[in-house]
């Protein structure tokens, strides 16, 4: 079976809820996956657009997953951290969650949510650590991708 990620917000390809971009309640999706690669040791997720004006916009990055999950739930980062989750800093400059805000009238937007199976535990970053950072530091790391895309447009 292949590595997915899924979400009960959206569908592949479908517009992210209102809720969950910056304009709305700007809390994470709910997200879940599963057949993840054996011998993953943890999970990092990243959401980037690549189709910000300025080249690829970073809103999230969460790594050290533990191996056991198969969720993370809406609002991960609204709060206190849970378990020992590390938070990258995003394009915004915030560690944590940031939901879709594209320019007005500039089309449609593709939000990737990427999550990578590794075959480490932790990654080892600093906690101020930005998003594409924790992306280059999982890229050797990987066993496994799984993507969900989600898109957003504000007229």
């Amino acid at each position: 079976m292949a590595f997915t990620l899924e979400s009960p917000a959206f569908a592949h390809g479908e517009r992210i809820p209102p809720r969950h971009s910056r304009d709305g309640e700007n809390v994470s999706p709910p997200l879940e996956w599963r057949d993840a690669p054996a011998g993953a040791k943890s999970f990092a997720l990243v959401v980037e657009d690549p189709d910000a004006p300025s080249g690829t916009f970073r809103h999230w990055a969460v790594y050290d997953i533990d191996p056991q999950r198969n969720i993370l739930p809406e609002g991960t980062t609204a709060g206190a951290k849970i378990e020992s989750l590390g938070h990258g800093v995003n394009d915004f400059g915030n560690p944590h969650y940031d939901g879709p805000q594209p320019p007005r009238g500039h089309g449609l937007h593709h939000y990737h949510f990427r999550l990578l199976a590794l075959d480490v535990e932790t990654l080892h970053l600093d906690e101020k650590a930005p998003v594409d950072e924790v992306m280059e530091r999982a890229k050797p790391h990987m066993l496994g991708q799984a993507e969900l895309v989600g898109t957003f447009e504000r007229t």
